[in-house]
């Protein structure tokens, strides 16, 4: 549940501060009868984001035994690579997005109608349907399909309330600090995905190894304890993994922390123009 809350609160955060920039430009600009082209396209995107859900739950669950743990496998290591490059992505492109997005429907403003649905829907549906694979492929290591669900609409609503605060001005936040910390969690989420992947790997027959176990703590760590369904549900750790989840785990999150954490390069300031010598 707190994995999913947390893909919720950061993705649809995302989505609605897009939808904020796209609606602000416009009421700034005076073109109010735009609006409700913006919410169709939005409207359009979370239809699609929900049909693409319900469609990787309706695929695992009329698969066979062995082509489900295989497709489990596909759907979890896709979503490490989704996150991993929404992370950093965001690290560089929070700051433009703004004006980018401005750009985008200023364009869309002088071809028509349309293209403002479609400049909206664009924008949510990335984020949709990220949401959407990131949100299965946390289910599949879940003991019960109600928490996730009701994580993650928590952590979308959450998501909404806060971007309405920032866009009416209400509330401010440190989206620079929300986001690394965030994605620092989100760094986290993604190695227990990755390790459930190479989990359904071995359990599918496809790699071997599913019964070499790392080590053995279920003696000091108690299933039923909530800090073990904490440690299991929001970073997929488990008292008896095999050698190959352990490595996969390590082999991911080290070096990932290790570039997420390093201060990002700085662009050197352009020189002030010099201003025209007098003609003599």
């Amino acid at each position: 549940m707190l994995a999913s809350y947390l893909i919720g609160l950061r993705e649809g955060l995302e989505a609605t501060l897009v939808v904020s920039i796209l609606v602000a430009f416009l009421v700034k600009s005076d073109r109010r009868e735009r609006l409700p082209m913006v919410w169709a396209g939005v409207g359009v995107a979370v239809l699609l984001s929900i049909g693409f859900g319900a469609l990787l739950t309706f695929t695992a669950a009329h698969l066979a035994t062995q082509q489900q743990e295989m497709f489990d496998a596909v759907t979890s290591l896709a979503a490490t690579v989704f996150v991993t490059f929404m992370v950093f992505w965001m690290r560089t492109a929070a700051r433009k997005m703004s004006g980018e997005l401005r750009e985008k429907m200023g364009t869309a403003l002088e071809l028509g109608g349309t293209a403002v649905v479609v400049v909206a829907f664009l924008s949510v549906a990335r984020e949709g349907l990220e949401t959407a694979l990131l949100w299965f492929a946390a289910v599949q290591g879940a003991t019960s399909s109600a928490s996730p669900l009701i994580g993650i609409t928590l952590g979308l609503l959450t998501a909404v309330a806060l971007g309405w605060g920032l866009y009416r001005s209400a509330l401010r936040i440190n989206l620079t600090k929300f986001f690394t910390w965030t994605g620092l969690l989100l760094v986290l989420v993604a190695a227990g995905i990755f390790k459930y992947g190479v989990h359904d790997l071995q359990e599918s027959g496809l790699v071997p190894g599913l019964n070499t176990y790392a080590f053995d703590i279920s003696g000091v760590l108690d299933p039923s304890a909530w800090y073990s369904t904490l440690l299991s549900g929001m970073f997929n750790i488990t008292p008896q993994p095999s050698v190959l989840e352990a490595v996969a785990w390590a082999a991911y999150l080290i070096p990932v922390l290790i570039l997420f954490l390093r201060p990002a390069a700085k662009t050197p300031a352009r020189p002030a123009p010099k201003s025209p010598q007098p003609a003599s």
